[in-house]
Parts: structure tokens; C-alpha cells; sequence
């Protein structure tokens, strides 16, 4: 046994405990200190956030464990046998979106430090009760629960949002907690439905209870289903409830933008997680129920994302866009319920996220380098075009710059050149472009449609009208995101407006650095990812290992209730 193993062996399973307990306890130590204890509280994120990744880790490593039950761990913290206690559970799925998360969170809390988080009072304490909904959330085991890791999820979010203050985000801000709130109540009426047809809302006692709903209430149960999945589409930004997203995610500062491109991805776990296990092959009548409302939402908000990225001049504009056309994609490949579909999209996903939180941040960058802190440049405001003359001509000598010196040969600061290279690599992910994830990922997908049963075992077998449409979008949604991004691109980095050289900070330049290259680390073992991503989408789609694993748990004895060996009078 290797040492990394026998350390899991003796922390499992109160392991899965630490992505929660962790950032509670230093959100509520923080509470304690005074405002001016920024120092203080500074340390206390980012070690926080730095164990809360190693924990993610090392989880991470738990579930790859060989053997069905063995990759699944479950934890009772109340010490009551599921369905009636409460139950967390790690396997693949949770521990990739964990690591996820804390990968992009210390990216973000990095990029806070250098600047953004003096902005407003308490952000350290919001930061870190936020990431304890995210981890809440993906490590439940049980509906209520879920509702419960939201709405801190959601709480922490609504402060980070107005963090700056300013009246751009106050607006936004009311928007996007009218739209929560209302999202949280279609949650909670869902999940009273849910319970009032099956007794449990427990998912793995919910799993083994759907095939068994008299068919009189089978409808009743499809109309619950439907308004559980519009309070997850509502937080995954499906179209054409996702109108809040952009004014909200461009308004709030940077660090906060890149945190919340994991917003969305809450929802789209939510919903394949919930409808492979509920609605999978062994979910009798209702197998694979709403599907083709997936299918259709997801490429109608692809769409909308790729037509929003073409229609936008920000930056940040552009990031958010991003992040509705990521989500699209996601589910519309979750509406096939392919295994391969799956994988590819489990590949895809990491990726793209993270590629979105890197040009939010990129963003934030480009636009105090350009502008001097205002929201507009000055140049905006002016009429002319910077390579036509008045008459509208193209200019002469467009190979000088203003000084008529030469720009050949002229050296590109280093500060610039970063931030350039940043985009293109931001760029190539969005777009899907090779030879980055994006690309490997959109190439996954699209292997998965044409070849259903793997390569050379589908002859015969044709992709059907939904599977070519998704694939037409893809490479559409693809040339759209390159063109706007091309655009965007040239505007700020080739157009001559007399700017001197950006000032960037190392904390501000590291986690950028940090989040592309993980993105070029999925490339480098591409391979690896695969094939975990393909073992991910095989038990998302036979769930009942995960369903025995949670229902077969016990709770710990009592040590008092234990008998204990009788003495025998012989020496100690």
C-alpha cells in the first residue's frame, strides 16, 4: 500500500467532510476579526482555499479507487442510515467538480489579492462561505440538502456580486437575486412534489422508488420533475431565461466574474446528475423523460451565446457569453444519453470553465490597461476610424506608428506580450481550436455522435437529425466565438492609441498563467483525462452501484454499546 493510500485509508470517510467544514470554519473565524485585519484574513483564504484544493485531491484519488463500491465513499454526519439521515457522497463526478472548483477558486482568490479585495467589506468571509455551498452542493446525497448548499451558495453570491459597490452592480444585483429567489422557489415546490408522490428525497432511495409510482400519478410526477429541472436550467443560463447572466457576471469585479463562471456548471451537475440517476434505463415509463426538452434548450442556448459573443464589443461581455454558450453545449449533450456523449462532455467541461475564468480575469487586465480605471476609453468617444483618413481611405504608411517610426522589429513589453498570449490561449479554448482542450473536447463530442458504439463497431449506424444539428452548431458556434474573439482581439491589442505599457502584478499574471496551463495539462495527459472521464460517464450511467453504496451504509455502533472483552485476571 503506497503511503498516499494508507493516509486515505485512515481519513476516509470523514475526508468528505473537510470541502465543507473547512471554508465554514475559516468563513466563521474571520467573522471575528475586525475589517482592518486584512492581512489576517488575506492568509486565511488563501491557506484555506490552497488545503481545500489538496483535500480535493486527495478525494479526487479516493475515487479512482478499483472496484464499483470501493470508488464511492459515503459519510452519515448525523450517524442516521440513508434514507433518513443525512448522506454525502464522493465519486467521480463530485471529485472532478471539487478539484475543479478549488483550481479555479484559488486562481480567483490570487487574482483578489492583488487589488480587488479592498474594494468592500467582508469578502474573504463571502469567498469562503461560497465555496462551502459549491462543495455542499456537489457532495449531497439527498434533495433537501441540495436546496440547502444553494441557497448559501447563493447568499454568499449575492455580497461578492455588490463587492465594489457602484451603481452598474447594484442593478445587475437586483436582477439576479430577483431571478434566484424566484428560481429557489420553483425548488422548492418541485422538491415538495417530489415528496409528496415518493416519501424520499433521498436521490438513491428516490432512484429505486420511480419505476414504483402508480401510473395515476405519473404525470404528477413528470410536472415535479419539470419544476425541479426549470430551477437547475434557470442557474445553468438555458435560453431564454438567461438574460440576467451578463449584466450580472460583467458587473461584479473580476475575481468574482471567474468564481461565478462555476455558477452555471452547479446547474448543469445538477441536471446530470439527477436524470441519469431518476430518470436512467432503469426508471421504467418515465426513462429518459424530458430529453428532447434538453436537447432542444441546449442548442437553442448555444445559439444565443454564440450570436451574444458576436453581438458584443467588452470583453467581460464577451466572458459571459462564453459561459452560456459553454452551458449549451453541455446540455445538449447531456440530452442524448449517450455514455460516450457523456464522456465527451466531462472532458469538455474543466476546459471550457476554466478558459472562461481566465478571460475574466484577462478582461479585468485589458480594460484598466486601456482605459486608465474608466469604463470607456477615450478613444470611444471620438468618431474617427484609427486606419482610415477622413475621406474614408485607408491610411498611408500603416506600417509607422504615430511618431512615423518604423514597426518592424520594434520588442513587445513583456506585460503586453502576456496578456496577448492569454487571450489567444483563452481564444483557442472557446473557440475549439487545436490544439487545446476546447478542440479535444468539441472533437470528443462529435466522434460520440457519428459513432455511437465506438470507432468501427458503427457501421450501419447514422447520426441521427439532432445529432447533425448539434454538429453543425458546434463548428458554427465555434467560427462565431473565433470571429468575435478575433475582433475583440485586434481592437485591443493591434489598434495604435498611444498607450504605454500595462502594469501587472505577479499575483495578478500568476493565476492566469495557473489556469492556462492546467487547461494545457488536460491536453498534455489527454489520454489519462479520457479515460477517467469515460469510467465518470460508465457509473452516471449504471447508477445502481452508487445506489448501493449510499443505501447499504450503516451507521457507526456506539463505542459505549460495544461489549467489551472480559477480564481475565491475568497480568496487564
Amino acid at each position: 500500500m503506497t503511503s498516499v493510500g494508507f493516509v486515505l485509508d485512515r481519513l476516509m470517510p470523514h475526508l468528505i467532510l473537510a470541502p465543507i467544514a473547512l471554508p465554514l470554519v475559516t468563513a466563521g473565524l474571520m467573522l471575528l476579526l475586525r475589517e482592518e485585519r486584512q492581512r489576517t484574513k488575506v492568509a486565511m483564504n488563501m491557506a484555506s482555499t490552497l488545503l481545500g484544493l489538496v483535500v480535493a485531491v486527495l478525494l479526487l484519488v479516493q475515487a479512482q479507487q478499483p472496484g464499483g463500491q470501493a470508488s464511492i465513499g459515503v459519510y452519515l454526519p448525523g450517524n442516521w442510515p440513508a434514507p433518513f439521515g443525512i448522506v454525502l457522497a464522493i465519486d467521480r463526478l463530485s471529485a472532478m467538480m471539487l478539484v475543479l472548483t478549488s483550481t479555479v477558486a484559488l486562481a480567483s482568490v490570487l487574482f483578489a489579492v492583488a487589488r480587488w479585495h479592498r474594494a468592500g467589506v467582508h469578502f474573504h468571509p463571502l469567498f469562503q462561505f461560497q465555496l462551502m455551498g459549491l462543495a455542499g452542493a456537489f457532495l449531497t446525497a439527498d434533495l433537501f440538502n441540495l436546496f440547502v448548499f444553494f441557497e448559501i451558495m447563493l447568499a454568499a453570491s449575492y455580497g461578492l456580486l455588490l463587492h465594489g459597490s457602484g451603481r452598474p452592480r447594484v442593478s445587475a444585483g437586483l436582477h439576479y437575486i430577483a431571478i434566484n429567489l424566484a428560481a429557489s422557489s420553483l425548488f422548492l415546490i418541485g422538491v415538495s412534489m417530489l415528496y409528496g408522490i415518493t416519501g424520499t428525497l433521498n436521490m438513491a432511495h428516490l432512484a429505486q422508488s420511480i419505476a414504483n409510482v402508480a401510473p395515476a400519478d405519473r404525470g404528477l410526477l413528470h410536472s415535479a420533475a419539470a419544476i425541479l429541472a426549470l430551477a437547475f436550467l434557470i442557474k445553468a443560463a438555458v435560453w431564454p431565461i438567461n438574460f440576467w447572466l451578463v449584466p450580472a457576471y460583467s458587473a461584479a469585479t473580476a475575481p468574482v466574474g471567474a468564481l461565478f463562471a462555476l455558477m452555471t456548471k452547479v446547474g448543469v451537475y445538477s441536471v446530470l446528475r439527477l436524470w441519469t440517476l431518476v430518470f436512467g434505463a432503469e426508471a421504467g415509463e418515465s426513462a429518459l423523460f424530458g430529453s428532447q426538452w434538453l436537447i432542444v434548450g441546449g442548442m437553442l442556448t448555444l445559439v444565443f451565446g454564440a450570436a451574444g459573443m458576436l453581438a458584443s464589443q467588452r470583453l467581460s461581455h464577451l466572458a459571459g457569453y462564453a459561459a452560456i454558450l459553454s452551458s449549451g453545449t453541455l446540455l445538449a449533450a447531456v440530452g442524448f444519453g449517450h455514455t460516450g456523449l457523456t464522456a465527451a462532455l466531462l472532458y469538455y467541461l474543466p476546459g471550457s470553465t476554466m478558459a472562461i475564468s481566465a478571460l475574466f480575469l484577462v478582461s479585468d487586465l485589458v480594460d484598466r490597461w486601456r482605459n486608465d480605471g474608466a469604463n470607456v476609453a477615450p478613444h470611444e468617444h471620438r468618431d474617427e476610424a484609427p486606419f482610415l483618413a477622413a475621406d474614408l481611405r485607408p491610411a498611408q504608411a500603416i506600417n509607422l506608428d504615430d511618431q512615423e517610426r518604423a514597426l518592424i522589429g520594434r520588442v513587445i513589453p513583456a506585460a503586453t506580450a502576456f496578456l496577448g498570449l492569454a487571450f489567444m490561449g483563452c481564444t483557442l479554448v472557446i473557440a475549439g481550436l487545436p490544439p487545446l482542450p476546447g478542440f479535444v473536447g468539441k472533437f470528443a463530442i462529435v466522434h460520440a455522435l457519428l459513432n455511437p458504439l465506438g470507432l468501427g463497431a458503427s457501421q450501419g449506424l447514422h447520426a441521427s437529425a439532432a445529432g447533425w444539428t448539434l454538429i453543425a452548431l458546434l463548428v458554427g458556434s465555434g467560427v462565431m466565438a473565433l470571429l468575435a474573439l478575433t475582433r475583440v482581439g485586434i481592437r485591443h491589442f493591434w489598434s495604435a492609441q498611444g498607450r504605454s505599457s500595462p502594469r501587472l502584478q505577479v499575483l495578478e499574471g500568476m493565476p492566469i498563467a495557473m489556469l492556462l496551463a492546467a487547461c494545457a495539462a488536460l491536453v498534455w495527459q489527454a489520454g489519462a483525462v479520457m479515460r477517467y472521464a469515460q469510467a465518470t460517464a460508465d457509473a452516471l450511467h449504471a447508477p445502481s452501484v452508487y445506489v448501493r453504496a449510499v443505501m447499504t451504509t450503516l451507521p457507526v455502533p456506539n463505542p459505549a454499546a460495544i461489549p467489551k472483552t472480559p477480564d481475565t485476571g491475568g497480568p496487564p
